[in-house]
């Protein structure tokens, strides 16, 4: 069967036929092959309806699985943590451990602390600045008729399956 594309040029053919051979007038042959298309399509449409709700039911189910997988995720992070803190516990208490191959020991390490960002010389700081549009007023003044230049409202049309 052919895609809803090649349908649609089959229809529209149809129609120049009509036009320009027959001059507007359309034969029982004309008749047939339009309620053909229209057949046709309807079939096609109702299969891609069939795949679009398919679709939308596996993103759902990878939408939960991504939460269970996260929360399952979280949990064994936070298992890692109290057992690395208890390690470490242990090496504080009673010295280097040696299990087996492994050697559990503390090393020494630091970091930064900054109490006050906005009290540091600008040689210590670095400035991040990200810029968005907020459509939302962009909207709202648009609709109120005031021109904002390179803006403007699209009017678009979305397919919705009941």
């Amino acid at each position: 069967m052919a895609n809803i594309f090649k349908i649609s040029d089959e229809f529209l053919q149809v129609l120049r036929r009509i036009d320009e051979e027959f001059e507007g007038e359309i034969t029982e042959e004309l008749q047939e092959e339009l309620q053909l298309n229209e057949d046709n399509l309807l079939t096609k449409a109702s299969n891609y309806i069939g795949v679009i709700k398919m679709k939308q039911a596996a993103v759902k189910t990878i939408d939960e699985e991504i939460k269970r997988l996260q929360a399952l995720k979280k949990q064994n992070q936070k298992s890692i943590e109290w057992l690395s803190n208890n390690l470490e516990f242990a090496v504080k208490t009673f010295g280097e451990l040696e299990i087996g191959t492994d050697k559990l020991k503390l090393r020494k390490s630091s970091s930064v602390s900054v109490a006050d960002v906005n009290s540091l010389p600008k040689e210590f700081k670095t400035i991040k600045v990200t810029e968005a549009a907020n459509k939302a007023e962009i909207k709202k003044a648009l609709k109120e008729g005031r021109e904002i230049e390179g803006c403007e409202i699209v009017e678009k049309q979305t397919l919705k399956i009941n």
